[in-house]
């Protein structure tokens, strides 16, 4: 079904989905849309027909029929409930990193979190911990806890994505996950309402967690790091782990980060490379020279071209090895 700012009375009992992209699947709501669409007083930051191309690291994508870039809680709130209410599917996105959202856009209502800045960034000397927003990056906060001392964070110098996503997602690299470092999260729910889950809530395992495929958005978390210790040694340790991820990933191209989840006990990039990928093209989409779990943009690929060639790749190692890899990357919007 496509949805206009006119919406029809004939739409009025139908459930519609809500995306979080730190997920991957829908959570269907109940709503009545009898009334013709406008942007609300409560909540005038709401804008129509948004180009979300320069949102994802990609580059690509079309609009979004409502944004809403909130930076409190009251702002997010405000946003749900206008989009529950108009029966709108409401999907949620962070820094863009893992996306690939579609040439034809997507309709409702996009919550980009980047800039939703719920708390400061809080930092215990004693206990070295570290509380901080959804919306700040990860990589900045690798820094921070270096600058200090404190180890635990090393890996995620050169993370291209925000802490609410890593929170979801279990973002990780070079053998380290968030999972390690992660005490508890502060979640809004679809009704507004704030609950803290714990690591046992979320039951993290590979690039995963229970929030995948639920409603609610991460609005700040809580890592416990190391014992402090020399900062220029934490410093030098971060340093060598971001240069480690440079050397061998191509950052000179917008692209998504890895593709596809690796099947354990082989790695997606070897079982692509070993086929002879690397290079590969359809369209300005290309498989990475330097990593073959990459695809990057090359000028002006298109999403569909990106959707193409990551499809291609699959059905080439499963034709070849019989395995099925499974991307990583969240694809939203029709195709």
């Amino acid at each position: 079904m496509t949805l206009s700012k006119d919406l029809s009375s004939s739409i009025s009992t139908k459930k519609l989905p809500i995306v979080n992209t730190q997920t991957q699947q829908s959570v269907e709501i109940s709503t009545n849309t009898d009334d013709d669409l406008e942007i609300p007083t409560s909540c005038p930051i709401i804008r129509a027909d948004v180009s979300l191309k320069g949102l994802t690291t990609w580059k690509v994508g079309g609009l979004a029929q409502w944004y809403l870039e909130p930076r409190t809680v009251a702002e997010t709130q405000r946003g749900l409930a206008w989009a529950k209410q108009k029966g709108l599917p409401i999907t949620i996105i962070g820094a863009g990193s893992n996306l690939l959202i579609s040439d034809r856009g997507l309709q409702g209502l996009v919550i980009c979190t980047r800039h939703l800045r719920h708390v400061n960034t809080q930092l215990d000397n004693d206990a070295q911990t570290i509380v901080a927003d959804a919306g700040k990056m990860v990589a900045s906060l690798a820094w921070q806890a270096a600058r200090r001392g404190w180890g635990g964070m090393e890996w995620a110098a050169g993370i291209p994505g925000t802490v609410g996503g890593a929170v979801v997602m279990n973002a990780g690299a070079h053998g380290h996950s968030t999972e390690e470092i992660f005490v508890s999260a502060e979640v809004i729910n679809l009704d507004g309402t704030i609950s803290t889950l714990t690591a046992a809530d979320l039951n993290y395992s590979y690039r995963t967690s229970n929030l995948q495929g639920d409603a609610r958005i991460v609005l700040s978390a809580k890592f416990q790091l190391q014992a402090a210790g020399d900062p220029e040694e934490v410093k030098a340790r971060t340093f060598r782990d971001l240069e480690k991820r440079h050397s061998k990933q191509p950052y000179d191209r917008p692209s998504c980060g890895s593709v596809f989840r690796n099947p354990s006990p082989q790695y997606a990039a070897a079982l692509i490379e070993g086929l002879g990928l690397k290079g590969y093209r359809i369209g300005d989409a290309e498989v990475s020279t330097l990593h073959a779990n990459f695809i990057i943009n090359r000028k002006d690929a298109t999403a569909s071209d990106i959707r193409a060639l990551i499809y291609y790749v699959q059905s080439q190692v499963k034709a070849n090895h019989a395995i099925e890899l499974e991307p990583e990357v969240k694809m939203l919007g029709e195709f």
